[in-house]
């Protein structure tokens, strides 16, 4: 093939591959509805708070409010300054923030008790943009064993209550020995249960199976009780920045 040749077919093969693959329109963030975003963060798998230069929170979507509530390891509401549960982890968190106002990510680990909550404090403006002055702070995903859509795998599957219930301590990492304490039978009985589980499901074993269920879409559980609200309106103290 020809120089000339060899072109034509280079450009006419790019042509064909734009046309092919055109990039994919979504409407940006600004021109969404602010009610729709807010449930959209609500359904999201971990809590999420959004704090502002003096830790000021400036909107939490409902896992995190739940945590907040709780009061284990952080508290506060919606346009109240964040607080660990003891001064030392107070001033861990804002070290933190006024870290990410630098452009600095950083992992936390706060402990107190028996409690322990992993947080990722992550920097909202970028590197060559000017400071938004606002934080987001990830806190670690919740249980598997508390996520709804293991439910519903159970469902799909037709597995028992208990069936159900020995999946979700597998899950949470508990051992047969230590299930069968837990629900007063034999090992034996449990070791049974787990065979069903096996039988039902086509997992080849505990690990594979708890791999599974590791793999499913995460489905938030309906934690919106009033013992779990803020004591604002979320929607009022929220900024889109």
């Amino acid at each position: 093939m020809q120089s000339n040749d060899m072109e034509e077919h280079m450009e006419a093969v790019a042509t064909i591959r734009e046309e092919t693959h055109q990039p994919v329109t979504t409407e940006k963030a600004d021109d969404l509805p602010p009610g729709f975003l807010l449930r959209l963060l609500d359904e999201i798998d971990y809590g999420l708070v959004l704090v502002d230069e003096q830790g000021k929170i400036q909107h939490a979507n409902h896992l995190a409010r739940h945590e907040l509530a709780r009061g284990r390891l952080l508290d506060g509401a919606i346009g109240e300054t964040i607080t660990g549960r003891t001064a030392t982890l107070g001033q861990q968190l804002m070290s933190a923030v006024h870290g990410a106002l630098q452009g600095r990510r950083r992992l936390l680990y706060l402990t107190h008790g028996e409690h322990t909550l992993p947080v990722a404090v992550i920097p909202l403006s970028h590197a060559v943009e000017e400071s938004c002055g606002s934080v987001l702070l990830v806190m670690a995903r919740q249980r598997v064993g508390d996520n709804l859509a293991l439910q519903m795998f159970a469902r799909e599957h037709s597995l028992t209550p208990t069936e159900e219930s020995v999946l979700r301590a597998l899950c949470d990492g508990r051992d047969v020995d230590e299930i069968a304490v837990q629900h007063g039978v034999a090992e034996s009985t449990v070791r049974t249960q787990v065979r069903s589980l096996r039988d039902k499901t086509g997992a080849n074993g505990i690990r594979q199976l708890v791999q599974r269920v590791l793999a499913l879409p995460p489905v938030v559980p309906a934690l919106r009780s009033e013992g779990c609200a803020p004591r604002r309106s979320a929607a009022a103290g929220f900024q889109f920045v």
